[in-house]
């Protein structure tokens, strides 16, 4: 069974999204055009206390680290450990991961969120994020510090401060059994978040986090990200682990040599900007970038950049799903299988 990266499973998710919640319930207290659609671009509301309110459903979207968030980093600057582990799991297809298990993300959520949105409610002395997986997190403003020594969570502990205009969250107290991206690079429990909301607007807030474990990382990551209001809709409750038939089917190691070496001069064949229709206006188009990098393709998605492991000399793996090159006609596609059938990207 081919796992679906979370850049095509947008597709998927965007039309479960638009079944399952209330497309007309007006949203309260919106700005809105001569025409009735939301003014995105009108002044950032106000909570009681004066300060910026995030209160709202959003979408983190922009995010070129989802997938890998070492992608500024060298390679000796990573544990020699936990790169070896990263791979594993690239090369798995069982993906061990917790949409697989149906376990919390823990701080994978501080950077990729939820495709289909999560809610933040705000109030002084606490701000609560709720994400349609039953999951939540809390933002305690009342002054506390974080505990010294937490019991390991999920979802760890979070505080926050206003500096100025930006709310600045920092969280600690993860266990390590979570990842803290798509690809699997792992943490351990020194792990410290810091998360930078600036409402620049009505309908925008920009995000910075920061993901500090010198246990693993010889520097902090950086992530820089954009978040989008959700608007005149409504998160509906996901349980995972119900109706759940896909677990069994998860075999593990695929049957063909994943460790397969294809010589450069094939691979560069394949590289080029590669152009299909964007999951979320279907009337537009969107780029996949294919490159060549320490012997190896990479793709980049709406997520981020994905290691493409060989199969064979044209087809490759990413994360479980099918990807082939084709030459058609004298046009190189890229073919992407998916459960939804396939889809097929022309390079530029």
């Amino acid at each position: 069974m081919n796992r679906i990266p979370l850049w095509i499973c947008t597709i998927a998710l965007i039309a479960t999204t638009l079944d399952a919640q209330w497309l007309h319930q007006p949203t309260p207290g919106i700005p809105r055009l001569a025409d009735g659609r939301p003014d995105l671009a009108a002044p950032a509301p106000k909570a009681s206390d004066g300060k910026p309110d995030l209160s709202g459903i959003w979408r983190i979207n922009g995010n070129r680290y989802a997938a890998n968030v070492t992608l500024d980093l060298k390679p000796q600057e990573i544990q020699p450990w936990a790169a070896a582990l990263h791979r594993e799991r690239v090369e798995n297809l069982a993906r061990d991961v917790y949409t697989v298990k149906c376990l919390p993300g823990g701080p994978i959520y501080s950077h990729v969120g939820a495709l289909d949105g999560f809610k933040i409610v705000q109030t002084p002395a606490l701000i609560v994020i709720l994400y349609p997986d039953m999951n939540f997190r809390q933002v305690f403003l009342d002054g506390r510090s974080l505990p010294d020594d937490p019991n390991p969570s999920w979802m760890g502990y979070s505080i926050g401060h206003w500096e100025g205009d930006t709310l600045v969250v920092e969280s600690t107290g993860y266990n390590d059994r979570s990842w803290i991206d798509i690809e699997g690079h792992p943490h351990t429990e020194a792990l410290r978040v810091t998360e930078r909301f600036r409402r620049t607007e009505f309908g925008h807030i920009d995000l910075t986090v920061m993901l500090e474990d010198p246990a693993i990382y010889a520097r902090p990551i950086q992530i820089a990200a954009r978040m989008d209001a959700m608007l005149d809709t409504e998160i509906l409750e996901f349980v995972c682990a119900e109706n759940e038939k896909d677990r069994t089917h998860l075999v593990g190691q695929a049957p063909n040599d994943l460790t397969l070496k294809i010589p450069p001069e094939v691979l560069s064949k394949y590289v080029g900007v590669y152009e299909t229709r964007n999951p979320f206006v279907p009337s537009a188009t969107m780029n996949l970038p294919v490159s060549l990098s320490g012997g190896q393709l990479e793709v980049d998605g709406l997520f981020g950049r994905e290691t493409m492991i060989p199969v064979s000399k044209a087809e490759f793996s990413i994360g479980g799903t099918s990807a082939r090159f084709a030459d058609e006609n004298g046009v190189m596609t890229l073919i992407l299988e998916t459960v939804e059938g396939e889809i097929k990207a022309i390079r530029k």
